[in-house]
């Protein structure tokens, strides 16, 4: 049974830090695709980060243009833990963080992933 499993949320104040994880079980994801997405209220989920395997130990990270340069999405190198370092947090990063996994390479829309987890809540005060 394919369990993806999210951690790390919280509440923080505008300009810190916080670390996801994403312990994913049941099969070997080194070879999936593996993203975080967000969904605040009101809004769709929307992607984060996505990071795939290139090479052995090696892979590629895609981020969403609103948080380039401040989330580092990066992945354990038996590829089942999956993290997200998120600093210079700012209040409209306050949203419902998934993390999801897919085998079609590189994806980007939510629509194609198969597995998710149930979410962390990450809340950023002003």
């Amino acid at each position: 049974q394919v369990q993806l499993v999210e951690s790390g949320g919280g509440l923080v104040q505008a300009g810190g830090s916080l670390k996801l994880s994403c312990a994913a079980s049941g099969r070997t994801f080194s070879n999936y695709t593996m993203g975080w997405f967000r969904q605040a209220p009101g809004k769709e989920r929307e992607l984060v980060a996505t990071t795939w395997w290139i090479s052995e130990n090696t892979y590629y990270a895609n981020y969403a243009d609103s948080v380039k340069g401040r989330f580092t999405g990066s992945r354990s190198n038996a590829g089942n833990t999956l993290y997200l370092q998120m600093n210079s947090l700012k209040p409209e990063d306050t949203a419902l963080y998934y993390c999801a996994a897919t085998l079609r390479r590189s994806s980007r829309s939510p629509a194609e992933y198969d597995y998710w987890g149930q979410g962390t809540q990450v809340t950023v005060s002003s």
